[in-house]
């Protein structure tokens, strides 16, 4: 709510909520070729972009956020930016980095008494980490998100950015609903697609699941 005064009274406007995704971040690099070989190699896609722009850009597997970078478009210092990736499996991420030559750290989770070498053993959201370097220094943080906090996507949309993301969450829905069968006296449950279906959005929003 926005609140509008004038001379003779005031009055209360509602101003629209317009949608604004997140579309480009501007990546400070000192070489473009060198960083142009770097993001290719680890098999982000090379989006379009006009032959005399002086703009390269790349989007990693499965993003909606794409990294640009080019000539006069940012004064910040080359190797200054940190970014996250969001995962779904630490691990599998891992080994791509690894197996396209990439210097990515140890997996490491947060503790009570601090970092530990090594995933979450429960892989609980946002507690696994990696983080690796371009050439020039700008550092990307590698997040395993498997639930998301409330509120942090549109509880209304259920997207899988990739085959791998959806067999996996798949794959929680099915243990979880092998649990729900058992409290059921292990009978066969004729509607397990709704009670999938349930499971795989609330998991994604953030909401209580079901039992």
């Amino acid at each position: 709510m926005t609140e509008t005064r004038t001379t003779e009274a005031t009055t209360t406007t509602t101003v629209a909520t317009v949608d604004m995704k997140l579309e480009v971040l501007v990546l400070p690099v000192s070489d473009m070729d060198r960083a142009t070989d770097f993001y290719t190699k680890l098999s982000w896609r090379r989006d379009f972009t006009p032959p005399d722009s002086g703009v390269v850009q790349f989007t990693p597997p499965g993003a909606a956020t794409s990294i640009h970078f080019g000539t006069d478009l940012t004064t910040a210092a080359p190797g200054s930016a940190t970014a996250f990736l969001i995962v779904s499996d630490i691990v599998a991420a891992h080994q791509q980095l690894v197996a396209a030559g990439t210097d990515v750290s140890d997996i490491f989770h947060y503790t009570a008494n601090g970092p530990v070498l090594g995933p979450d053993p429960d892989h609980s959201s946002y507690n696994s980490y990696a983080s690796f370097h371009d050439p020039d220094g700008n550092t990307w943080k590698l997040q395993e998100v498997t639930t998301r906090l409330p509120g942090r996507i549109d509880s209304a949309a259920t997207t899988f950015s990739s085959h791998r993301e959806l067999v996996k969450a798949l794959f929680r829905a099915a243990i979880a609903h092998g649990e729900h069968e058992k409290r059921n006296g292990g009978q066969y449950d004729e509607n397990w697609p709704d009670w999938y279906a349930a499971y795989m959005v609330a998991e994604q929003a953030g909401t209580e699941l079901p039992i």
